[in-house]
């Protein structure tokens, strides 16, 4: 499926480690998997904490040369070079996400030019980031500055390896840090390539550096490393505790976006076609592999029968194939994942829930080997199931039936997580209500991931810290200086 200019650049993309503006070879190498055909289709470096530490040195050392003189409009210029670049290469580069990752083509493209709207974004913030003025006392000056916080770690995850670096990397450089990058051990090739988007666009060498290898590894090692001055992870909750752990002991920030089972309410007035939709859509957009999809669906008694029909009519017309034949949902990431779906989904049945449709792995045309599981929707038997309260991350959805909204809002606020939440409903009313009463980071009405870059986008509960996007994305790469002035000093 991959013809000889792509796999040309797949080489050169995957050539070493990106280390203070060089490749550097790593200390071993890995495969990186077609998940759509379940075998290797390049090998990449095996980063080891010697490579981290390398990295982590060569960004320290860049903050304090080029880039600390580089004007904030400029460094705008850059980040607007990187997003022409990005789209100008955005086919190629989606088709490498798409086979990294297993998603659609369309997606994969998608993902490009989205990474280029967070550049263009954050740099139009470059040279707007100011500080304040405070009220003191005679000839007194007191003022804020807002300084780069230094060497950022941003360790990436395997569902959007490339939107979601630029969503950290974008405001990381507007702000004017170093960054050292460790891509998912599933996903480690659009890091390397922004590596030379980045050479292209003019940054100065060792501002942003990549480091390929397996967490337990070169993850641990940027994570615990004590030249770093601030962490941004993307992943689940169990790595995030671990990741929490190792800011706190080198007393350092971190922003973390963890887990979700986000909810979304149909109530009996709304426009049940626009929510089968929205639902359908929104739900198995890389085979469910994202933590904001909306993976618990909660009906109002009255209309659950007739919603769900035209819900169920809807996934079982989704296609399934590799990637690169761009049908509606590809693979999933690794054998590890699968299993995983599976266990889950079998457990639920024995509890009780009922299948209307999937619950299987697909056979795919020319990939006996390939990492697939079809769209699958099933009722639970209650809200206690495991699949109502935990992350599947996977083309699962879970529908519960509530007797009516108050039932129906209690439910959606009753998880553990607490990244997105939506309501379809034509009262105003209700969904105001829905907002006051559901935690959660982002709320939707009549729709699903609303806002765009500009909107910022977080978790509350064990959805984790922080926020990315939107200005308030900017804000964890800086620090904010206090400095006072007297004119001259006083006499004894």
């Amino acid at each position: 499926m991959i013809d000889e200019k792509l796999r040309a650049r797949i080489a050169h993309a995957a050539r070493g480690l990106a280390i203070g503006g060089k490749r550097v070879p790593g200390q071993a190498m890995m495969p990186s998997l077609d998940p759509g055909t379940g075998k290797a289709f390049v090998d990449v470096p095996a980063g080891a904490p010697a490579d981290i530490d390398m990295a982590v040195a060569a960004a320290r050392i860049a903050l304090r040369g080029a880039w600390a003189k580089t004007a904030p409009a400029e460094r705008g210029k850059i980040l607007r070079r990187a997003a022409d670049i990005l789209r100008r290469d955005a086919h190629w580069i989606g088709a490498i996400e798409t086979i990294d990752s297993g998603k659609p083509l369309k997606d994969g493209i998608a993902e490009a030019n989205a990474a280029a709207a967070y550049f263009d974004y954050y740099a139009g913030a470059a040279d707007k980031i100011e500080g304040d003025t405070i009220p003191q006392p005679g000839d007194v000056m007191s003022v804020t500055l807002r300084e780069p916080i230094g060497v950022s770690a941003q360790i990436l995850p395997s569902n959007f390896p490339l939107g979601t670096a630029a969503r950290g990397v974008a405001p990381a450089l507007a702000a004017g840090c170093a960054i050292v990058a460790k891509p998912s051990d599933h996903t480690p090739m659009t890091a390397l390539i922004l590596a030379d988007v980045f050479d292209e666009a003019g940054l100065p060498a060792g501002i942003y550096n990549a480091v390929t290898g397996r967490g337990g590894e070169a993850g641990a090692a940027l994570a615990t490393h004590t030249g770093v001055d601030q962490i941004t992870f993307t992943g689940s909750l169990a790595t995030g505790r671990r990741i929490l752990a190792a800011a706190a002991a080198n007393v350092v920030p971190a922003a973390v976006e963890l887990g979700g089972k986000s909810p979304l309410v149909v109530l009996a007035d709304a426009d049940l076609d626009a929510a089968a939709a929205v639902t359908a859509k929104q739900m198995f957009t890389h085979a469910g592999q994202v933590c904001s999809a909306p993976s618990l669906l909660i009906l109002e008694k009255p209309i659950a029968d007739a919603l769900l029909d035209k819900l169920v009519a809807r996934v079982r017309g989704l296609t399934v194939d590799h990637g690169l034949r761009d049908a509606n949902l590809g693979a999933i990431a690794s054998a590890g994942q699968v299993a995983h779906i599976e266990r889950m989904v079998s457990d639920a049945r024995e509890a009780g829930a009922e299948l209307l449709t999937g619950g299987a792995r697909p056979e795919i045309a020319g990939c006996p080997d390939g990492l697939y599981y079809a769209p699958t929707v099933l009722v639970a038997s209650g809200a206690a199931q495991p699949i109502v309260r935990e992350e599947v991350f996977g083309p699962v959805l879970t529908v519960l039936i509530a007797k009516d909204a108050d039932e129906a809002f209690a439910l959606a606020d009753a998880g553990q997580y607490g990244l997105c939440a939506s309501v379809f409903t034509n009262d105003l009313g209700r969904a105001f209500e829905f907002q006051r009463r559901v935690s959660a980071g982002q709320i939707y009405v009549n729709d699903w991931h609303l806002g765009g870059v500009q909107a910022p986008f977080g978790g509350v509960k064990r959805s984790g810290i922080g926020r990315e996007r939107g200005l308030a994305g900017l804000e964890k790469y800086l620090r904010l200086k206090n400095v006072n002035i007297r004119p001259r000093a006083l006499q004894p």
